[in-house]
């Protein structure tokens, strides 16, 4: 079983609430092993980070700072809503490659006695885990009902492949990753310029 920390965000447990209880289906078939950051709070969306740069670094480093808190054997963090995984991997990434920036949002996450090392955790899309950690292979084995007969115009959307700060993805603009998953499903996956 593979051990991962995982950020729900607010959408899991609404808007998103089928989503949620699919993965809470599958995750222990495919040997995924999801242990939740204990009190997370929500991170923003895309929104917040039009306001003002250092909170919303802030609430979502504090994220990253009960994650890393939280880490037991692993370093990894999942998050299955594409603009949660976008904001937890840019506030790394900046943190990292902004030092004020890192060093403002950490004076900020001292008032609640928490920090945040940037790079100290590999922040990962539920997508890029079932791909490269669980396989192709794994799936195809355990579907139950295939999706024979369903055809399927996949969209992973634009804010899981970019940025690709660590080159996951097989392409920025065409990224073939949910393509393969349906098919592995059994679904047949038709052309979606």
């Amino acid at each position: 079983m593979s051990k991962y920390i995982f950020y729900p965000g607010c959408a899991m447990e609404t808007s998103a609430r089928a989503y949620n209880e699919s993965l809470m289906a599958i995750h222990e078939v495919l040997g995924i092993e999801l242990e939740e950051i204990r009190d997370w709070n929500c991170c923003g969306a895309t929104e917040y980070l039009g306001i003002s740069l250092v909170p919303a670094y802030a609430l979502i480093g504090r994220n990253l700072a009960l994650a890393a808190k939280q880490a037991n054997g692993t370093r990894t963090v999942v998050a299955s809503c594409s603009a949660c995984y976008l904001n937890l991997a840019k506030a790394d990434h900046y943190m990292t490659e902004r030092a004020v920036l890192g060093e403002k949002v950490n004076e900020a996450l001292a008032a609640g006695d928490l920090s945040y090392t940037p790079g100290s955790l590999e922040i990962r899309h539920l997508l890029d885990v079932i791909i490269n950690d669980i396989g192709l292979d794994t799936v195809r084995s355990k579907v139950v009902k295939p999706l024979k007969g369903l055809r399927v115009a996949p969209y992973l959307g634009c804010m899981v492949p970019r940025p690709d700060y660590k080159k996951r993805w097989s392409d920025a603009e065409h990224p073939k990753e949910l393509d393969l998953l349906l098919k592995a499903l059994g679904a047949e996956v038709i052309d979606f310029p």
